[in-house]
């Protein structure tokens, strides 16, 4: 107990005093050596959990630039121990800075699962960030707390909106659907919706979340039929009428998700006469949906099943208009409009489906009001933007350079404290803290540390600074956060090594905006990338890969830890997209694709039924990619290429010139190299 007392109150002295930086005239920065180690030895033991190393490495930091961060850490640790005294001194200590807010976010959300209202209204009101869903229904339920006659409207409709978002099991929105539901301002029908989206998902403790707000009673049986979807249908065909039905339902939903055929023939054969309509509307979705993501056939004779598109999810919405894309020859463009029309109408607004909506407007005879929805979105942004430009009839080219940053302006971007940290700790290695840091100072709090982004001239400088420190990951996404009217395309797509990667490109007779249009989605020109999976450097190269790849262009004495060295990487990487790119027919999509999830994949989605399909375009190809990761880093790729090439050759630009189409593989074409990692 002595020992606890004496840590409280040498950690509550370090905090009484507001912080203030030790920065040396010249460098800017405080003397290194020491202190620096003990800064990364604590972003260590904060990973591991090791609340005494942090505690006992604290004062070694004193004064540091990063000393707010090493402070969070040591009492974000321990937060769930940590006295209020405690807390609001670190708040006050480091007032104005990310790591105050950050710790709020965290304390807040702890007051919240506490049901500490008063300490949590108090709170609440500084937080800045204002970006964590869950915390946003905690303060809604306080709402609650203060206004007894229950939620309004709007405060319903956005914790529904919040609530179906999420899919990983959460306190916050749980409770506040938990407060609807006692009000009487949901049905029960609602709960159940979200039982149905956590159980086609596959988070079985979201559902269960779920299920006992309204039948606690069934949560064994519910965890049976995840298990078993098959099995408790089986048990209840010969007395369906003797089934709760919900669960009905909730079998036939995780049923398709693993079978769907197995789930259109219960539907046929047992379960659709005793559904109500919204259920039998919403089975037949969830059937097609996971038939489309399978880029099955009969997806659209599933969803034809669904009568009411208004029934339908808009993930159901999203599946439905691929399948109809991918029809025929053909789209079944009447499906395409009236499923984009059943979306929320935030997600009828994404370029993706303003760009389908305008080609099925267009090929029912509707043109002008087609070109006034491409209008709309029309830009070099984006692809379906790109794809835009192109259906009003012009080319992709880019902008004039804004008028760069003026001296006043880069000198307040140099001064902003969190946008130092930031820059500090990339340099330092703490790569995550740093970006979580700048994403903070551009993005959600403006330059005067007020909620809100920053404004495009603060932005510009701020991307600026970053490309002049090679910091090229925030230089793109800094920039890209600017409105069109002030887009800088050199700090958009930056274009460094220029000489290795054009000159290698030029060898081996590669497009080279196509690699650079490739680095920039793999890894943002970082050069020690290293993701999830184990690929690495530039390119984010797999080791298996880069030796195979090393082998078959004769590279000798390759070792993997070469993959970090830029011309390596460089070599490793342009080699092997040399080889796909010739592989899947010079499709870049197809190339990009398999660059991506693997070449065997796109060879399957060129024609999935058993070596046959229909011949579509490129542009719904690419959509109908059932990996979301993928599908979106194809149309990445591809937009970034086109956007290289008009810088690089400073003409204007044809993305369609560049999709072309795709289809089974022409029986006369040469053998695919079917070795290709």
């Amino acid at each position: 107990m002595f020992k606890t007392f004496i840590v409280s109150l040498f950690v509550g002295l370090a905090l009484s005093t507001p912080f203030v930086p030790t920065v040396h005239a010249q460098s800017g920065w405080i003397h290194e050596g020491p202190a620096q180690t003990a800064l990364l030895e604590m972003a260590d033991a904060f990973k591991r959990n090791d609340r005494r190393r942090l505690t006992t490495l604290l004062p070694q930091v004193r004064g540091h630039l990063l000393e707010p961060w090493a402070a969070y850490w040591e009492l974000r640790a321990r937060l769930d121990d940590a006295s209020t005294s405690e807390v609001r001194q670190f708040l006050s200590r480091y007032a104005g800075t990310y790591q105050e807010d950050r710790l709020r976010n965290d304390w807040l959300m702890l007051l919240g699962s506490r049901r500490d209202w008063a300490t949590f209204e108090t709170e609440q009101v500084h937080y800045r960030m204002r970006d964590d869903r869950e915390l946003r229904c905690y303060e809604l339920v306080l709402n609650h707390q203060k206004n007894p006659a229950g939620f309004g409207p709007d405060s319903v409709k956005e914790v529904l909106s919040l609530w179906r978002s999420m899919l990983q099991a959460d306190d916050g929105c749980t409770l506040a659907a938990e407060r609807l539901l006692e009000d009487r301002k949901i049905k029960p029908l609602e709960v159940w919706r979200k039982a149905r989206l956590a159980v086609e998902n596959n988070r079985p403790v979201t559902a269960r979340n779920a299920v006992q707000l309204v039948a606690p009673k069934l949560l064994n049986t519910l965890k049976d039929l995840q298990a078993q979807p098959a099995k408790f249908l089986n048990q209840h065909n010969a007395h369906p009428r003797n089934a709760v039905q919900e669960l009905v339902v909730l079998a036939l939903v995780k049923l398709a998700s693993s079978d769907p055929d197995e789930a259109y023939k219960q539907m046929q054969r047992t379960w659709s006469i005793h559904l109500t309509t919204e259920e039998r509307h919403w089975v037949w979705g969830a059937i097609g949906r996971q038939l489309a993501m399978r880029l099955d056939g009969d997806a659209l004779k599933a969803y034809e099943q669904a009568r009411s598109d208004h029934d339908l999810t808009d993930d159901m919405l999203a599946w439905k208009v691929r399948a109809a894309l991918r029809a025929g020859a053909t789209p079944a463009w009447k499906a395409v409009e009236s499923a984009i029309m059943a979306m929320d109408v935030a997600q009828r607004q994404e370029p993706v489906w303003v760009y389908w909506l305008g080609r099925a407007l267009q090929a029912r005879g509707h043109k002008d009001q087609a070109q006034t929805l491409w209008e709309g979105i029309a830009s070099a942004k984006g692809f379906y933007e790109q794809l835009a430009l192109e259906e009003l009839g012009r080319s992709i080219q880019m902008p004039a350079r804004p008028l760069p940053p003026t001296a006043e302006e880069m000198a307040q971007a140099r001064a902003n404290p969190s946008l130092q940290r930031a820059v500090k700790a990339i340099g330092m290695g703490l790569r995550s803290e740093g970006v979580r840091e700048w994403n903070y100072a551009t993005n959600l709090v403006n330059a005067q540390g007020q909620s809100g982004r920053m404004t495009d001239r603060e932005l510009l400088a701020a991307a600026h600074w970053a490309c002049e420190l090679d910091i090229w990951d925030r230089c793109i996404n800094t920039s890209e956060r600017t409105s069109m009217a002030q887009m800088d395309p050199v700090l958009r797509f930056p274009m460094p090594f220029q000489a290795a990667v054009v000159q290698r490109a030029h060898e081996i007779n590669l497009d080279p905006a196509f690699v650079y249009g490739l680095i920039r989605q793999e890894s943002r020109f970082i050069m020690d990338a290293r993701s999830h999976v184990g690929a690495s450097g530039l390119m984010q190269v797999m080791p298996a890969t880069a030796r195979w790849t090393a082998k078959r262009i004769g590279m000798k004495n390759f070792s993997v830890e070469q993959l970090n060295q830029r011309d390596t990487n460089i070599a490793i990487g342009t080699a092997y997209l040399k080889l796909v790119l010739e592989s899947m027919d010079n499709s870049m999509a197809m190339a990009a694709a398999a660059y991506n999830a693997g070449p065997s994949r796109p060879r399957r989605w060129r024609a999935p039924d058993q070596g046959r399909g229909p011949v579509l375009e490129t542009a719904i190809w690419a959509e109908n990619i059932p990996f979301n990761e993928t599908r979106d880093y194809v149309k990445k790729v591809l937009s970034n290429t086109t956007n290289y090439a008009a810088l690089i050759s400073g003409q204007p630009q044809s993305l369609k010139a560049r999709l072309g189409k795709v289809g089974p593989r022409d029986a006369t074409a040469p053998p695919e190299d079917t070795d290709l990692p």
